[in-house]
C-alpha cells in the first residue's frame, strides 16, 4: 500500500468486474457458452480466492505487488484466460470498476 492507502488496518473496495467474451455462436443453443459455466469460473477463479480477502497478505501475488486496479485486471486476466481456453468462448476484455466513475479495462498481453 501507499500513501493514504498505507493504512495498517486497510480498507475495503467493492469491485464490480465485467468479463466480454467473443467466438462464434452454437447454431442450436445461439450461445457462445452457458453463462452458468461463466459464472462458475468466475467463482473458482476470482471470488472464492479474492473476495473479502485481505488482498496484500493473502493473495498472491500481491503479497509482492501492489494491488492497484490496473494490477488486480491483469492478474483477474491470468487467471481467468486459461480457464476460458478449452472453451468455445475467448476472454476478450475486462472491466474492473473500483467506484462508480473509476474503472480499469484490460484486453490482456499484446
Amino acid at each position: 500500500m501507499y500513501g493514504d492507502e498505507a493504512n495498517p488496518r486497510g480498507h475495503g473496495h467493492n469491485y464490480v468486474l465485467e468479463v466480454t467474451l467473443d467466438g462464434h455462436a452454437d447454431p442450436v443453443t445461439g450461445m457462445i457458452i452457458d453463462l452458468k459455466e461463466v459464472k462458475s469460473i468466475l467463482e473458482a477463479e476470482i471470488v472464492q480466492p479474492m473476495d473479502h480477502r485481505n488482498l496484500n497478505h493473502e493473495v498472491a501475488p500481491f503479497d509482492s505487488v501492489v494491488p492497484t486496479a490496473e494490477n488486480l485486471a491483469i492478474e483477474i486476466w491470468r487467471r481467468l484466460e486459461p480457464r476460458f481456453a478449452s472453451t468455445p468462448a475467448r476472454l476478450h476484455s475486462i472491466r474492473l470498476h473500483e467506484g462508480e466513475d473509476l474503472y480499469v479495462d484490460y484486453e490482456g498481453p499484446r
